[in-house]
């Protein structure tokens, strides 16, 4: 695959050194102290729904500085003062992923509720109509990426799942084409019936982990550890600990390696298997009793991470300034929904091992989680298409 890497010598934007790096990372220290003062105002989320709203918001900007301040230090990690940075890294890692933790669960129990809603054809009064996801677009030119769920049953019952073969046929009906529909069948029943059992245990466990997550959250806001990165991103906003020859260096190498270490990762993906429409790999391994996280997706989070960090490289080129890269932007998005779906798939398989579940209960989870595992692949599928086209020229 062809690269354009930065041009250095690029006569228009000239030569970017450490001054950039330091206004970009003096910036970022900035709205984290705004997002903080207005985190504070809010209570936390306590004041009522305007109140948890605001507060949401800050933590939405606190996670973002802090994201971009992580990202910046491991990118131009030698024009910075290496012990002060190497102490930092940890710390800002450690407070993103903690503030990260509510949202996520939110995001997750919504994502598996609205799943469960489309699947059994039932909608609660307070949710609203189920939309289509943007992401389905890509799977609708190729039905056999779910249509192909009933003729691969077989296969299912092979490796010991004869109950998980009905849950595949029945999404497989409801990913099929629009049109008249034969009237619903026990499979359906099962569904309906197991849905709302399985939907209030979900809710259950996800908005018990999201309470818990709040909380600690509040707990690290708090907390003497918080309080001295806090107190370290203050000294950022006014003094950058550069390298006394950042001011010289150029910033254009670094990001180009960032850029390399992206396209590296992209180029050892199963692109080929993400162009398929139906992954038995990836269905063998999700139907495993195995708890452990599923072997296909850590090179996607890798990538979506590499891809998050050649994006904050490219604003502190820019100076916040960059025009929108369309590639990047649906490539982000793209990774993005094969993160949640697989980590939806992996929150319907742990709720399937509660014990003494209800049979209809366990049969809901396990369409569930197959529906989750098809939204990772139509995400892959998705990325494999809109990277490659921008890469080939093709508008």
């Amino acid at each position: 695959m062809a690269q354009q890497h930065l041009d250095p010598t690029n006569p228009v934007t000239g030569p970017v050194t450490g001054d950039a790096l330091a206004g970009y990372l003096r910036s970022r220290a900035t709205e984290f102290l705004r997002a903080l003062r207005l985190h504070r105002e809010t209570g936390g989320g306590t004041s009522g729904a305007n109140g948890a709203e605001d507060s949401a918001d800050a933590a939405r900007a606190l996670r973002r500085s802090v994201r971009r301040i992580s990202g910046s230090l491991h990118t131009f990690r030698p024009l910075l003062d290496a012990e002060w940075s190497d102490a930092m890294r940890p710390e800002l890692a450690w407070l993103s992923g903690t503030l990260a933790m509510e949202h996520a669960y939110g995001a997750r129990l919504d994502r598996l509720l609205l799943a469960l809603h489309r699947l059994s054809g039932t909608v609660f009064p307070t949710q609203p109509p189920v939309t289509t996801p943007p992401l389905d677009a890509a799977t609708s030119a190729a039905p056999a990426a779910y249509g192909a769920v009933g003729s691969r049953s077989a296969g299912a019952e092979r490796v010991g799942t004869g109950g998980t073969s009905q849950a595949l046929r029945a999404l497989g009906e409801e990913t099929g084409s629009a049109g008249p529909r034969p009237a619903p069948d026990p499979d359906r029943g099962n569904l309906t019936v197991g849905a709302a059992k399985a939907g209030a245990l979900l809710e259950r466990q996800l908005t018990l982990a999201r309470t818990r997550a709040h909380s600690t959250a509040l707990q690290t806001l708090g907390s003497s550890r918080f309080h001295a990165v806090a107190d370290n991103i203050a000294l950022l906003a006014s003094e950058v600990p550069l390298t006394p020859t950042a001011t010289t260096t150029g910033l254009h190498s670094f990001a180009a390696a960032a850029e390399d270490r992206l396209t590296d990762a992209i180029a050892a993906l199963p692109l080929v298997t993400a162009g398929s429409p139906y992954n038995a790999e990836a269905l063998i391994h999700g139907l495993s009793p195995d708890p452990a996280p599923h072997p296909q997706d850590a090179p996607w989070h890798q990538v979506r991470l590499l891809l998050r960090l050649h994006r904050y490289a490219r604003e502190v080129l820019d100076g916040g300034d960059e025009p929108v890269d369309v590639r990047l932007l649906t490539a982000g998005q793209a990774l993005d929904r094969h993160r949640d779906a697989s980590e939806a798939a992996a929150a319907a398989a742990q709720a399937a091992r509660t014990p003494r579940i209800a049979p209809a209960t366990a049969y809901a989870l396990g369409v569930l989680h197959a529906d989750q595992r098809h939204e990772v692949e139509a995400a892959r599928f998705a990325f494999q298409q809109s990277w490659l086209r921008q890469a080939l020229g093709t508008p």
